[in-house]
């Protein structure tokens, strides 16, 4: 257990733990279904300092840069680089091989920089509402509730049946997660955020409800068009369904 806490943490955010000492597929299914917890952990000190420099500066604008810049910074941008490098990939329009050979190399090209400005530019504008128009309750609920659901989100993204390269991050994490314990870590994600948002009202969980599912959804849909153009879930492929499912559920709850 101890090693799949280090593992968790160790590779979601950037605090310097001791290097697990075993790593197989058991570690890395225990520590992705910690993934969520995580998370949640993530979420709340972002929305802590976006709260902080709110307050400070009555700026929901310069609040919502601080949580997406918290969110780079604590994950090392593990997510937002993975993002980058799957958006190059499929933006050369080479086969599979290829494709998968672009996502290698150590540059950004011109669609993983697009990539990255407008995630960053929707995340930004969905919290500087959030941060404007919502009680300070609810801005936490959908700061924290993008990290647990994005990352619930890739936990499933790891469950068995999925096909990956034989080397990189997702060589063993990819298909160590039991389908059963991948649906179970997504209810309980789903569950625990809506069940925040309705101690502030009944609307609240609802929107909450619509966005975790919209999130889910169309970071299983970007997986499964990942699959068909690069026949592969690796650890880019992970970061980018990351991204995805963060930025969905953030717009979703914008726009709701």
């Amino acid at each position: 257990m101890l090693d799949a806490v280090r593992l968790a943490v160790g590779t979601l955010t950037v605090l310097p733990v001791p290097p697990p000492r075993e790593v197989g597929r058991h570690t890395w299914r225990t520590a992705l279904t910690l993934a969520p917890v995580v998370g949640a952990a993530i979420g709340a000190l972002a929305w802590s300092l976006g709260w902080a420099v709110e307050q400070a500066s009555d700026s929901a604008l310069l609040a919502a840069v601080v949580v997406v810049a918290t969110f780079a910074v604590v994950t090392r941008a593990l997510h937002l680089d993975g993002l980058a490098d799957v958006a190059d990939g499929l933006g050369s329009r080479r086969p599979a091989p290829g494709a998968r050979q672009v996502m290698r190399r150590s540059d950004i090209g011109p669609f993983g920089v697009l990539a990255i400005v407008l995630t960053a530019l929707l995340q930004v504008a969905a919290l500087d509402v959030m941060f404007t128009a919502s009680a300070t309750v609810a801005a936490a609920i959908a700061v924290i509730g993008a990290a647990v659901i994005a990352r619930a989100a890739v936990t499933a993204a790891c469950r068995r049946g999925q096909p990956t390269m034989s080397d990189g991050l997702g060589s063993q994490a990819v298909g160590s997660v039991p389908l059963s314990w991948a649906v179970g870590v997504v209810l309980l994600a789903v569950t625990v955020t809506v069940a925040a948002a309705a101690a502030v009202s009944t609307d609240a969980a609802a929107t909450a409800l619509i966005a975790a599912v919209a999130a889910l959804a169309v970071g299983e849909l970007w997986r499964q068009h990942c699959i068909r153009r690069l026949q592969a879930v690796t650890g880019d492929v992970l970061g980018s369904v990351e991204e995805v499912a963060a930025t969905t559920f953030l717009v979703a709850i914008a726009l709701l």
